[in-house]
């Protein structure tokens, strides 16, 4: 290109430059990607419209009695559990047994699931043993833990830790494979070591993927809570419902449930929390 060409370009690149700053209508930024935004109250009008035309349609007569109690007097239950202390006396039990046995089912999980995604000897030799694993019922193997570790606590924390461990394996080894192999290599080209590779590269990119299986640990965690507390306990929210079931209370039945659903809630919240200090990086 000649003098006379260059001069044209910078001319052009000027006016240009110029136009854009003095436009009234600037041009509108396009590149959100995808951010998903939302509204905390809208689950909580969800909620309380579900509840209002349930209490409505007893009331009414379009639902029956026998399928559904009424909502006002599930809360009854609930503030009778809170003024006899009977909730502290059930949620305190159940609250330990999800806590110790999921966290030893996810850190072993989690622990396991990164060893196999990283090193092909250890996927050779284990992913069969998950596999195997996986697909089986971890309620039908309550029997057999009571025979091994007893009736009291020690089987209700193996139940809940096995069911949390398989899915955080699957889902953790799967999130290191996923890991962009690009980022990898660009790492070794830079000359970072093995370690720092994993813990700058590997770890951050597998997050995402290690805490949705989190979820579906937990969740699955709750649901052999419940299990667990029918056979031998006393004290918990399964032996609770248990109790209400047996005598055909729905009210009781119904409170025992939607405690279980908080502690679904409020988990999923914490995790949630976690997800967005920890995973900064994408927005």
């Amino acid at each position: 290109m000649g003098e006379t060409g260059a001069r044209t370009v910078q001319a052009a690149a000027r006016v240009a430059a110029s136009a854009g700053a003095e436009s009234p209508h600037p041009v509108p930024f396009r590149g959100g990607g995808f951010r998903i935004t939302g509204n905390r109250w809208a689950g909580f009008v969800v909620f309380a419209l579900l509840i209002g035309g349930i209490e409505i349609g007893i009331r009414q007569g379009w639902i029956g009695r026998l399928t559904f109690p009424l909502p006002s007097e599930v809360l009854d239950v609930f503030r009778q559990l809170w003024v006899t202390g009977a909730l502290w006396d059930h949620l305190l039990p159940s609250l330990s047994r999800f806590a110790v046995g999921g966290a030893l089912g996810a850190l072993a999980g989690i622990g396991i699931g990164t060893l196999i995604g990283l090193f092909g000897l250890v996927r050779a030799g284990l992913v069969p043993v998950v596999s195997a694993l996986f697909p089986v019922p971890k309620i039908a193997l309550l029997p057999l833990f009571v025979i091994w570790f007893g009736i009291g606590e020690g089987s209700k924390y193996a139940l809940i830790a096995l069911g949390t461990f398989t899915p955080m394996v699957v889902a953790t080894y799967g999130a290191v494979d996923n890991v962009d192999r690009t980022l990898i290599r660009m790492g070794q080209s830079f000359g970072l070591s093995w370690w720092s590779i994993v813990r700058k590269i590997v770890l951050p990119g597998a997050m995402p993927g290690i805490l949705s299986g989190l979820r579906i640990g937990l969740a699955i965690a709750i649901i052999l809570l419940v299990a667990a507390e029918m056979l031998g306990a006393t004290y918990g929210i399964g032996a609770y419902i248990l109790e209400a079931g047996s005598l055909y209370d729905l009210e009781r039945l119904f409170a025992g449930v939607v405690i279980l659903s908080v502690l679904g809630v409020l988990t999923s919240s914490v995790i949630g929390w976690i997800e967005r200090r920890v995973l900064r990086w994408r927005t």
